[in-house]
C-alpha cells in the first residue's frame, strides 16, 4: 500500500488510526480515519463521517444547519452585521463578547465566540 504524504503540512505520512474524538453537542463519538505522522492533523471518511451523524440524529443531537439570510449595513467606516434575537439566547450571547472573525475561502467568512469581554 502507497504511503500518502499530509495535505495540510506536506512532511507527515498518514496512518490508520481508530481513535478520532469527534464531539457533537457535549457527545463523544470515536472514529476510524487517518491521522498525520508529523503535525496530528485527523482524516475521517465520508462513510465513517456519516455513521457518526446516523447515530447522532438518532440521538436528536444532530440538527439541520442554521442558515439565515441578513443584509449587511454600513455605521461609520465599518459594516454592520445584526444577529437575530434567537440566535442571540440560543448561543447565550449578552454584547460584550470577544469574536474572532476568520476569512474561510472566497466569500466565506467564519464567527466563533471566544469569551466574555
Amino acid at each position: 500500500m502507497k504511503e500518502i504524504r499530509c495535505p495540510v503540512c506536506e512532511k507527515g505520512k498518514l496512518a490508520r488510526v481508530e481513535d478520532i474524538v469527534s464531539e457533537v453537542e457535549g457527545y463523544f463519538f470515536i472514529e476510524k480515519g487517518d491521522r498525520c505522522t508529523s503535525c496530528g492533523e485527523e482524516f475521517i471518511p465520508e462513510e465513517e463521517g456519516q455513521k457518526m451523524i446516523k447515530i447522532a440524529r438518532r440521538m436528536k443531537i444532530w440538527g439541520k444547519p442554521l442558515k439565515l439570510y441578513r443584509k449587511l449595513s454600513k455605521s461609520g467606516r465599518g459594516t454592520v452585521l445584526r444577529i437575530p434575537s434567537d440566535l442571540e439566547k440560543n448561543l447565550d450571547i449578552k454584547g460584550d463578547e470577544i469574536v474572532v472573525i476568520s476569512k474561510v475561502g472566497k466569500n466565506k467568512i467564519l464567527i466563533e465566540i471566544e469569551s466574555a469581554g
